[in-house]
């Protein structure tokens, strides 16, 4: 291996083994720190999603107002979840879209429709995603006694299914995936990855075991599903840009969106799975 290579390898590895800590830590440590944490990277996210958008030029979007909408729906989300305001104010989210109406009309753009559609398009693509992951500190909706269990093992089995179906791929991968939108991606690596976050799942559900093996595995599986389409949803939209990495934000890594691609559409699939079927 070259010592490019190898230097590459390193600051992947040093950068994942932050980015990990950081997000483990802050679960940890409270809500409240990991919900200021994911402001921060709900505002770094979005910024990069509409910066990624307008690379071709000819589109114009409400760049401040759609981040400014999107933590103000992210912030009401999370004081429900802490249980510092009433549901109720959860309404006031409604008035974001007619503003950013509103405010497209004094722009003199010629792409409106583009423009206010992808403004809205970012805040629910990540800030309500994002805002959902609060949400999983507590599936009943009643915040109370600190409790990470279920949010941290959202994330192992989302890291370990991302990483042994990388390296699975990586080994036995032959047959593509999805080779118009992710060309390295193969049924392989897809399966090596199923298997082990399964895996961690079985391990999870005897750590964690008020869900019980059953629900567990299901979880898991709605996590690999979703997590996977996630995957490629960023990668279809990075492959009509024309660009490798959504940004550089995460040395060896890309962008934010790159590393949580995945959380965006698996959040939201788990969070309705137990409120659903969990929580009768």
């Amino acid at each position: 291996m070259s010592t490019i290579h190898l230097n590459n390898l390193w600051t992947r590895v040093l950068t994942g083994a932050l980015f990990v800590a950081t997000i483990i830590g802050s679960i940890l440590l409270s809500h409240l720190i990991f919900s200021l944490l994911f402001l921060v990277v709900t505002v770094f996210a979005m910024h990069e999603f509409y910066q990624l958008c307008e690379k071709n030029g000819t589109i114009r979007i409400q760049i401040i107002p759609g981040i400014v909408a999107g933590a103000i729906v992210y912030i009401t989300i999370v004081l429900v979840s802490l249980q510092l305001i009433s549901t109720k104010y959860l309404l006031l989210n409604l008035l974001l879209p007619l503003l950013v109406f509103i405010i497209e009309l004094y722009r003199k753009t010629h792409s409106p429709i583009q423009n206010i559609s992808l403004t809205l398009f970012g805040i629910g693509y990540i800030s309500i995603p994002f805002a959902i992951l609060n949400l999983l500190f507590n599936p009943q909706l009643i915040p109370g006694e600190h409790h990470p269990g279920i949010l941290i093992c959202f994330f192992v089995i989302l890291w370990i299914n991302d990483s042994f179906a990388y390296l699975t791929g990586m080994l036995l991968g032959h047959h593509k995936l999805f080779e118009r939108i992710s060309p390295n991606k193969t049924w392989e690596g897809s399966i090596g990855g199923f298997v082990f976050g399964l895996i961690a799942a079985l391990v999870i559900s005897d750590l964690y075991p008020e869900f019980g093996l059953i629900n567990w595995l299901i979880i898991a599986s709605i996590i690999i599903l979703f997590g996977a389409f996630g995957d490629l949803v960023e990668s279809m939209f990075k492959r009509s840009l024309k660009i490798k990495d959504s940004g550089n934000i995460l040395p060896g890594h890309g962008g934010l969106l790159d590393r949580f691609d995945a959380a965006l559409l698996a959040a939201p699939a788990v969070f309705i799975y137990i409120n659903l079927f969990l929580n009768a």
